[in-house]
């Protein structure tokens, strides 16, 4: 057997992942990509004595199941290895960081250059200040760099541009300047509700997806499944903050195109939405909202019918500034054909989201491997074919109106208060746990490992961003360097998701 198969938020056993040898890991995992229902969502490594433990874990998004494989090799090894990148793209991130964290070396990696500068990279000589910028010699191009500090309230994040005049031949980003060590205070937090919050801080404006990502996580460790009302607060939160940041998406896309009508009512029609929040549980962002084992803050009627006047409020006033912006020729003209990601180009590199979902890649946890509200649901992804900023553009537009429709169906189902919650149990020793959630930006996924007396030993976090940086790169070649702030708005991925 090369790998185990399990459901999403499945915990098992660690010795039930069968281990490979080297070059049969990496030939069955390479081997999954043939078929384009599978992707690796995770794929990191922990020492273990003088080993270094690699785990992979493939999607399905057909049959619904994760297929995870494992393999061995010396730490501190002078041995190099074959990579997984140089046969498939999408894994390069993944074994970009095991180089950096513990100098496992490839012999063909594509680009196997620094991507988070940590704390405790195994290269100590390696500095931001120093990263291997693709360059060209030649005397009829120039460099463009955008960054760090960012020109808004933004993390900071470096672009360098390769140009011919106007015209964008190459984009680097560079990222890395923000050294959080969120998955080492995981590990080293020992009060659950600390890890809880710093769950809500992985990046400030997925506070709902990260933290659903953490306790589905955490209780299938301890074996505690939610109650409906558990699982319709989080389904219902879920729903809400992918309006919140769509609206405010298109408020920031009109923007930089000197759309003012646009970006002033998107910008407010945000606002009662992470109010509602606010009311809610008293955070706009919905901190103290999602917490593992309990439901502090019952959807009530009365808080569905405040939650049912600022749909019906904003549903109207959004759709007639949709309909002003979509009619503008001015408008079309910086949207369409404007940074175009092809199919084949997103499926190389493994985009997951709206990056994904804008060249009719139909990725979507909500639909493959569904949880909580989502399994009885019946989701189907909203896709586009052209893979530009238009594209980008309707599929929050279309997913707004989705959502919109979910919320009033769950308003019209919302569960008692279950009086039978269990108390949450230590987790199981010696166990793997991995859940998948579908965030605004995208597929999150949180990865946990227990040691023989069960304290958390391992934790890994993949914000949908770490997958789509490179399509910004691909988007804006061959666009004028003008079009870069609406190109990448238009994906607007994390900063702080990537420099975990």
């Amino acid at each position: 057997m090369k790998s185990i198969s399990i459901k999403n938020n499945e915990a098992i056993t660690l010795p039930a992942i069968p281990v490979l040898n080297y070059l049969d890991f990496l030939e069955y995992n390479t081997g999954l990509m043939g078929d384009e229902a599978n992707h690796c969502v995770q794929y990191f490594a922990f020492q273990r004595n003088n080993v270094l433990k690699l785990i992979c874990c493939m999607a399905n998004d057909s049959e619904g199941n994760i297929k995870i494989s494992s393999s061995e090799v010396l730490f501190n090894s002078p041995e190099v290895y074959p990579s997984f990148s140089n046969i498939h793209l999408s894994f390069h991130c993944f074994e970009r960081e095991i180089h950096e964290n513990f100098g496992l070396n490839y012999a063909d990696h594509p680009s196997l250059k620094p991507l988070r500068y940590p704390f405790n990279k195994a290269n100590k000589n390696s500095t931001i200040a120093n990263y291997p910028f693709y360059q060209s010699e030649s005397e009829e191009l120039h460099e463009v760099g955008v960054g760090p500090i960012h020109a808004g309230i933004i993390e900071p994040g470096h672009f360098r541009f390769i140009c011919s005049g106007e015209q964008i031949l190459h984009l680097e980003v560079q990222l890395g300047y923000q050294h959080r060590g969120i998955e080492q205070l995981m590990i080293s937090k020992k009060n659950l509700l600390q890890r809880n919050m710093l769950a809500e801080s992985i990046a400030g404006d997925t506070v709902v997806g990260h933290t659903t990502a953490f306790v589905k996580t955490w209780e299938s460790l301890c074996g505690f499944e939610a109650s409906q009302d558990i699982q319709f607060v989080r389904t219902f939160a879920l729903e809400w903050e992918r309006i919140a940041n769509h609206t405010g998406d298109l408020s920031a896309l009109c923007n930089d195109i000197a759309y003012q009508l646009g970006a002033s009512v998107f910008g407010r029609l945000r606002t009662p939405i992470i109010n509602s929040f606010q009311g809610w549980c008293g955070n706009r962002l919905a901190k103290s909202l999602v917490r593992a084992g309990n439901n502090r803050f019952p959807f009530t009627r009365k808080t569905a019918d405040t939650f049912l006047k600022v749909m019906d409020t904003y549903e109207l006033d959004y759709l007639e500034m949709y309909k002003r912006m979509r009619n503008l020729p001015s408008v079309l003209a910086r949207l369409e054909k404007t940074g175009i990601v092809n199919t084949a180009q997103a499926a190389e590199i493994g985009t997951v989201g709206m990056a994904a979902r804008m060249c009719d890649i139909h990725r979507d946890i909500r639909a493959s491997h569904p949880h909580d509200l989502y399994v009885g649901l019946n989701h189907h992804p909203i896709t586009k074919r052209h893979g530009d900023v238009y594209s980008r553009t309707q599929i929050r537009k279309e997913e707004i109106l989705q959502s919109l429709v979910y919320e009033r169906h769950f308003i019209e189902n919302i569960p008692s208060l279950s009086s039978c919650n269990r108390e949450l149990k230590q987790p199981t020793p010696d166990t793997f746990s991995l859940s998948l959630v579908e965030g605004w930006r995208g597929e999150i996924c949180h990865c946990a490992i227990t040691d023989e007396r069960g304290e958390l030993k391992i934790y890994k976090i993949k914000d949908p961003s770490l997958h789509n940086w490179l399509a910004v790169a691909l988007a804006v070649r061959n666009n004028e360097i003008s079009d870069f702030p609406v190109c990448n708005k238009s994906f607007n991925l994390s900063y702080c998701g990537h420099d975990l």
